[in-house]
């Protein structure tokens, strides 16, 4: 484990491991990535962009930080996925024992089998919704079966999963894919009926995994594998704002930012989306 900045540069009194209701936990691992390296450098850009947001969130009229947010030392568990995962597991299991909300911040999307397997066995019954340009229902890749081409699929295993944002997939993951419980980008843009059926399809509890390339070039243009014809910002926030009223999240995680130099749009919408969820979440 080392030391990191925390979420928001927030003072003690709003910071502290003890008091905050919210964690934050970074998880700086781009070890299977098959294509542009640099998604460990994600939850740094994260955290050092979230030192700049404005914390009166318009939208629900509060300041979410006032619940307190702890952003916990960075995992660090070497190359190994499955001890990565295990790890990750093991940290989110513990914050939920203290009834701490998690937030994991990777690193590529392989992170969030550990916490997504945690929240499993916390929450009997829950559902992860994914939003994802990709369907990542591999069995295997590359030699691994917790490569992030396969993290649904390892997810799958511990609970239902709906899928929304899918614009790309290898023809081996078809027998895998529900049809409905996929919302694939080209019935969503333009239209808004889908998101009723998504969230019909979730249970009361809910943890989410957001790839950050879900979201358009255009809006998003800093991650690893981006994919053309995403959503936009309030086409995701609108759908997770739904689920915070309409089910209760239990936890969430933000992955596969690539910081690139110059580009600090991306680093901050990644942050504004983290804080804008846990507004939604905490709002009320």
């Amino acid at each position: 484990m080392t030391e990191t900045a925390n979420f928001g540069a927030l003072p003690p009194e709003y910071s502290s491991a003890d008091d905050a209701r919210i964690v934050v936990i970074p998880v700086p691992y781009d070890g299977t990535s098959t294509w542009v390296k640099g998604a460990d450098k994600g939850p740094e850009a994260i955290l050092e962009a979230s030192a700049n947001l404005e914390f009166y969130d318009i939208e629900t009229d509060s300041e979410v930080f006032r619940q307190g947010i702890f952003t916990d030392a960075t995992i660090d568990a070497g190359p190994c996925p499955e001890r990565m995962v295990t790890a990750v597991e093991q940290r989110v299991s513990q914050h939920l024992d203290r009834e701490k909300f998690t937030v994991v911040i990777g690193g590529e999307h392989s992170v969030s089998v550990g916490a997504a397997r945690a929240h499993a066995a916390h929450f009997p019954g829950v559902t992860v919704l994914q939003l994802d340009a990709h369907s990542d229902l591999r069995d295997e890749y590359e030699g691994s079966r917790f490569n992030h081409a396969c993290v649904m699929a390892r997810i799958k295993e511990c609970c239902p999963i709906v899928q929304v944002g899918i614009r790309s997939m290898d023809i081996s993951e078809k027998p895998s894919v529900d049809r409905d419980r996929i919302f694939f980008a080209k019935d969503i843009v333009g239209r808004t009926e889908w998101a009723d059926r998504a969230i019909g399809r979730l249970t009361e509890q809910v943890y989410v995994t957001i790839d950050v390339d879900v979201f358009d070039p255009a809006a998003l243009p800093a991650t690893g594998t981006p994919e053309p014809g995403g959503l936009l910002w309030y086409e995701v926030i609108e759908l997770l704002r739904r689920v915070c009223c309409e089910r209760t999240v239990v936890g969430f995680d933000v992955v596969e930012l690539c910081p690139v130099a110059g580009n600090w749009a991306s680093d901050f919408l990644a942050a504004k989306l983290i804080y804008q969820f846990l507004s939604y979440k905490f709002h009320g």
